[in-house]
């Protein structure tokens, strides 16, 4: 769940582009492949966290080996969801899109037959590979063959197919993980594959930006990749050395960035006071959230003992609230412009998260955590449109698109570096904690033992003492609450970074800049 909310300016990576058809040919067909194949991402994104902590106990994994399931997958699609767009333009976006479906439905068949951890953490990173290639992909084509009078439709009805698919996913999640098996997560995506290429090869047409004297920044996106990996590398693993390699690698990054002649990131957009506000935002607020919804799940099933299927329907109020409430914020920016919602929504999300700190074990849902995410929802449902508008305004009209998917790169990279950060507090409250319970409750020797010898499972540590199995519950509860601490902190820092960096500019106002 921890891509539960859509990354933001998906919709406006499509209005961006310019359409290179005079006329719309095969539309809902598509329209079809590329929502279909969004969401075989957008499910994946959001379905596998129901499904960890089933595959944490049927793989007999540690809290590490869990983060990696996410993080090799995260990794990928971030560093190099940037370079996948350019691939399209170059060689052919019909082309590069299939490419990354079949790769993303390879991948996920491998990690359904997985027979360890270390190859479903390996397919999982293939499957980021796929992703990068597949999601920029989607989007591309529908700019490229939806006439501006007619993209504005195409948007509202992709938007609202993938925003149904992002409900839907986490509930079939966690009904095939209590039902089926949690393999079986993965194993959706290869017929879903299957039908996308299908109707691509037929029905799609091939498009490309014919810039052929533009080069892929390959060298940006190995740098990339180095710089988060050793990051994320050195919070899940405690590895001090991996973490400064990855600084360096992420300064060599941007000072090749500066130089380059085909930056995957022209570090000049950053001038823009909103661009950077924004980006900054988008940097803390989703990384509150993506390292919140990574542990629900866990905490849902492992402490509060609900079923799969339930702990996948907890977020459904969550997404429908923001689904629902879309067309209302987008007013907002007539009538307050876009620095209001964005100071005030992410100051909503802040109490949102104090909420879910509120719960400890036990209770009924709806006296629990259902007021928590009607909150954050809230709170997100005020704050996107208005983050999207204002990367859109902040750069001119021919780096759009360039500016949205840079945005949509920071909200990955946020929550890539939030699982792993996360983790480690969450681990090290979890310790502490349980120390101190073990020390009042003068446990048995041979239940002590038992359970030390998981403490790396954190919640998912197995014991049939009935006082060690609380002292467990409580302890993870009490890192869940520092987690949760942590991200309130972040939700009013981006809620700090708009009211200083962001300039109020109304919806009229960016029309006559364009």
């Amino acid at each position: 769940m921890a891509n539960i909310a859509k990354p933001p300016c998906d919709e406006a990576a499509i209005l961006a582009r310019q359409c290179e058809r005079p006329a719309t040919t095969n539309g809902l067909w598509i329209l079809a492949a590329t929502i279909l194949g969004s969401s075989m991402a957008f499910i994946d994104g959001t379905v596998v966290n129901v499904a960890l902590p089933a595959l944490q106990s049927a793989l007999h994994a540690t809290l590490a080996d869990v983060q990696w399931v996410v993080e090799s997958y995260a990794l990928f699609l971030a560093a190099l969801l940037l370079i996948g767009g350019s691939l399209g333009d170059l060689y052919g976006r019909r082309k590069i899109f299939v490419t990354g479906v079949i790769l993303f439905s390879a991948a996920s068949a491998w990690c359904g037959l997985a027979s360890d951890i270390r190859q479903l953490i390996i397919a999982r990173g293939l499957q980021g590979m796929g992703g990068a290639l597949l999601v920029p992909g989607s989007l591309a084509l529908i700019s490229a063959n939806f006439h501006p009078d007619e993209r504005g439709r195409a948007i509202g009805t992709w938007s609202g197919f993938t925003s149904i698919t992002a409900a839907i996913g986490p509930v079939l999640g966690g009904w095939f993980t209590e039902h089926r098996s949690w393999r079986w997560v993965f194993f959706i995506n290869v017929p879903l594959g299957l039908i996308v290429v299908a109707l691509a090869l037929w029905k799609v047409p091939e498009s490309r930006a014919g810039n052929q004297g533009r080069q892929l920044d390959w060298l940006g996106g190995l740098l990339a990749a180095l710089g988060l990996g050793g990051i994320v590398f050195a919070l899940i693993e405690s590895a001090p050395v991996a973490g400064a390699a990855g600084a360096i690698a992420l300064i060599a990054l941007f000072y090749w960035e500066a130089r380059s002649s085909s930056p995957m990131i022209p570090l000049r957009l950053f001038r823009s006071a909103n661009f950077s506000g924004a980006n900054l935002l988008t940097l803390f607020l989703y990384s509150a959230l993506s390292g919140v919804f990574f542990f629900f799940p866990i905490n849902l099933i492992q402490v509060q003992g609900y079923s799969a299927t339930n702990a996948g329907a907890a977020l459904l109020p969550f997404i429908l609230l923001m689904f629902l409430l879309s067309r209302w914020s987008g007013g907002l920016l007539d009538r307050y412009g876009a620095k209001a919602p964005l100071v005030i929504g992410p100051l909503i999300a802040a109490a949102g998260f104090a909420l879910f700190a509120r719960p400890g074990i036990g209770g009924s849902y709806w006296t629990t955590f259902f007021p928590a995410v009607l909150v954050l929802g809230f709170g997100m449902a005020v704050s996107v449109a208005p983050l999207t508008t204002t990367v859109m305004n902040a750069v001119e009209q021919s780096y759009a698109g360039t500016a949205s998917g840079i945005n949509n790169a920071v909200s990955r990279i946020a929550g890539l570096l939030a699982v792993a950060a996360f983790g480690a507090i969450l681990s090290g409250v979890f310790q502490s904690a349980l120390d101190r319970r073990f020390d009042s409750l003068h446990l048995a020797p041979a239940v002590r033992a038992q359970i030390e010898s998981q403490r790396s499972r954190l919640a998912a540590a197995e014991t049939g003492d009935a006082r060690g199995r609380q002292a467990i519950e409580e302890a993870f509860v009490a890192g869940y609450r520092r987690v949760l601490m942590v991200a309130m902190g972040l939700a009013l820092a981006s809620s700090l970074s708009a009211a200083l960096l962001i300039r109020t500019e109304r919806r009229s106002e960016s029309h006559v800049r364009q």
